[in-house]
């Protein structure tokens, strides 16, 4: 019988972006899930995307307009999902971790988890999986340790395209979602992206991100720059594999890409 405001509303990812306090252009946050969704924020600038990204509100607070660039991938930990239930790999998604650790590299093979297509920046929905670069000594490790190389490389090509479009470096990706906590895969994505990546104590951003619109609106918190004050890190995972290395393996992934 009690009336209550609604006082914020938000899709999961513009909240995940807003809980993650990425409230300045060039700040970007990524989320791993079934698919992989990356925003970067714009500022109050809306930059048209000649890349195949999406333009898109990263949110609004009364008169205030905040933008953002966004680039969605159909297949991240689906793709573990299915080594886990289809090739029984694992028993759980958490071990592919440890199988990816078994061996140095995955010995030349890539990984194109296209199972319902590619998204973005390749918008092809007739691309299908591909496993390439498949040798006798090929073992499950190696196609594990792939698999979560392709989400890495994958978020690569959306900051690529993402900082063509802005004419922003990043300097540092916040991520969350489920497979932010493979240490493995943050390593990985740091290597390969040649930033930081912060991986915050709280990872459910998206309802976070939500409690903090409604809290602004509520009076709570006076304004956005409260908020960017209230997130804390877990851990930072910076580079540490050779640049010209890590620019080789992606040069790799991206002839996989076109077999796909």
């Amino acid at each position: 019988g009690r009336d209550y405001p609604l006082a914020g509303v938000a899709g999961d990812q513009q909240a995940a972006l807003f809980g993650q306090g990425c409230l300045k252009a060039g700040t970007a946050k990524i989320t791993y899930g079934t698919g992989m969704f990356m925003l970067f924020s714009t500022g109050k600038r809306r930059a048209k995307s000649t890349a195949g990204m999406l333009s898109t509100v990263g949110y609004s607070i009364g008169s205030e307009v905040c933008y953002a660039l966004e680039g969605s991938v159909f297949n991240a930990g689906s793709a573990v999902q299915w080594l886990r239930d289809e090739l029984r790999f694992f028993r759980h998604s958490r071990e592919s971790e440890t199988q990816a650790l078994k061996v140095p590299d995955t010995g030349g093979v890539y990984v194109i988890p296209a199972f319902t297509g590619l998204g973005a920046p390749y918008w092809n929905p007739d691309a299908r999986g591909v496993i390439t670069g498949i040798s006798r000594g090929t073992n499950k490790y190696h196609i594990t340790r792939a698999v979560l190389e392709s989400m890495a490389y994958a978020a690569r090509d959306l900051t690529a395209c993402m900082e063509r479009d802005s004419g922003v470096t990043l300097s540092e990706l916040r991520c969350d979602g489920g497979a932010s906590a493979n240490d493995f895969l943050m390593q990985f994505q740091a290597d390969v992206l040649r930033c930081p990546i912060d991986r915050p104590v709280m990872v459910e951003t998206t309802a976070l991100g939500a409690a903090f619109l409604a809290g602004i609106a509520s009076g709570v918190w006076e304004s956005v720059d409260d908020i960017a004050l209230l997130r804390q890190s877990d851990r930072i995972f910076k580079p540490e594999m050779d640049a010209e290395q890590a620019k080789q393996y992606h040069d790799n992934w991206l002839r996989a890409v076109g077999r796909a």
